[in-house]
């Protein structure tokens, strides 16, 4: 039995602080502009309808949103009293330092940490974000929305003097 003891050795490697990625949530609590996870995407919910409870039983839910990432409309349809997965989003402002040749923002946070795996997005917020930076020569703030190990910029404004 001791020999069996000194063999077992129990390794616990973990980079992030053990939050999950997602949070259960009845579906009759969720709400329009409230976030939801379909078809294991994170998305907004852009409009919902309750169905009547049926001959046998349950109200349902209908969900339509939008994906925070990629923009595509995408629906599901739930019992209101089931569980549904609502994703950890969060917001975080950076300052653009620089853009580099291959499309990827430079930015600092309000602590001084640096990070550089961020895309510059396609289309408006990304034209916006070069028209300040690059043309206008402004002091540019990048809001970064993270949620499900997944990053994106959607939105780039003026950083107030001061």
């Amino acid at each position: 039995m001791a020999d069996d003891a000194q063999h077992e050795q129990h390794t616990f490697e973990s980079a992030d602080a053990g939050a999950s990625l997602t949070f259960p949530q009845q579906c009759s609590a969720l709400r329009k502009n409230g976030f939801v996870v379909i078809k294991s995407r994170p998305c907004k919910i852009v409009e919902m309808t309750t169905s009547k409870t049926g001959k046998h039983g349950h109200a349902k839910v209908h969900l339509t949103a939008i994906d925070i990432f990629n923009g595509k409309k995408l629906e599901d349809l739930c019992p209101s009293t089931h569980n549904m997965d609502v994703p950890n989003v969060t917001r975080k402002e950076y300052q653009l330092l620089d853009i580099s040749d291959d499309g990827f923002l430079n930015l600092m946070s309000d602590d001084g940490v640096t990070k550089d795996d961020v895309k510059i997005p396609d289309g408006e917020v990304g034209e916006k974000l070069e028209r300040f930076f690059k043309i206008e020569e402004k002091d540019t703030n990048v809001v970064v929305l993270t949620s499900m190990g997944e990053e994106a910029c959607i939105d780039a404004k003026e950083a107030p003097r001061g």
